[in-house]
């Protein structure tokens, strides 16, 4: 199967804008008020629910159909679903081996209570900290470190991120489109939680916007550790494996990150109404752009 430059620029492209959306985070985060990010809420939930919806409706299923291509229906089915679930163990993975005290993803401990947060020690975790917790005293030595390490992490999440992207604006770029808005809505808050500590640290906007626009780069690497490993033997099975592994990324990021995320500045349900819109927004416009 080869594709063409044409092909291969666009989907570069278009994991490189997702990958750098966080420092539009960055942006956001040293204007707004938390009362202010209620919509932030509603787009993290449509974030989900296009990933999810066309991970279910569209990617695994077009995943089933190449198998069968190659193997009988059960066959193919039965191996379409565990290369789905290894995406999904690939996720968990990774994630796993993210410390928790830096992992954007986890859950932290309520600031709102703590007024003098002392240098961590050696072998000391730093404090927690995540956007849209309120800001008290805290030392700014440790905060730097913080928004460091996140910074870290969030690159680390990102690379799988950027590899499903590349992939999928390679055989179909409306998917491309959608995942790659998907993704770069996603990557505002981990903007935020990367610029955050750094400018109360630091006191320096554009120390925190150029760490925040650097934890984006990982999702570019992704795309290229994709192309070199993946084009060079990409055929009906191996688009069938990594679609399937594809869906699998995407759905661990919807309900790990995305859902938990979402929840944070949630109000009256803004996450759970974002989600049902993506979802429509979704399944309509493939209707439309798929005839």
């Amino acid at each position: 199967m080869e594709f063409t430059i044409n092909q291969i620029l666009i989907a570069m492209i278009l994991t490189i804008l997702a990958g750098f959306s966080t420092a539009i985070g960055s942006v956001i985060a040293f204007f707004s008020k938390n009362d202010n990010l209620r919509i932030l809420s509603f787009g993290l939930g449509f974030s989900a629910g296009v990933m999810i919806y066309i991970s279910f409706m569209e990617i695994l299923p077009s995943s089933f159909i190449d198998f069968k291509k190659y193997y009988n229906s059960s066959y193919g089915e039965l191996l379409a679903l565990l290369c789905f679930f290894g995406g999904i163990f690939l996720s968990a993975i990774i994630d796993k081996f993210i410390p928790e005290d830096v992992n954007p993803h986890e859950p932290k401990e309520d600031l709102s209570e703590l007024k003098i947060c002392p240098l961590p020690k050696k072998n000391e975790k730093a404090p927690a900290f995540h956007a849209g917790e309120p800001l008290k005293k805290i030392n700014t030595k440790a905060l730097k470190r913080t928004g460091i390490f996140t910074a870290l992490a969030i690159a680390i999440h990102n690379f799988p991120e950027g590899f499903a992207t590349f992939i999928s604006s390679l055989d179909n770029l409306n998917f491309g489109v959608a995942i790659a808005v998907a993704v770069a809505i996603h990557n505002i808050p981990e903007g935020m939680a990367v610029s955050l500590p750094i400018y109360h640290a630091t006191n320096d906007k554009k120390k925190a916007f150029i760490y925040s626009a650097l934890s984006g780069i990982a999702e570019p690497i992704g795309a290229f550790v994709g192309a070199f490993l993946i084009l060079p033997i990409m055929n009906g099975l191996t688009l069938a494996i990594t679609f399937a592994i594809v869906a699998g990324i995407m759905v661990f990021i919807s309900f790990d990150e995305l859902l938990p995320a979402a929840k944070t500045y949630d109000k009256a349900h803004d996450s759970l109404y974002g989600l049902v819109f993506g979802m429509a927004v979704m399944a309509i416009s493939l209707i439309l752009l798929n005839p």
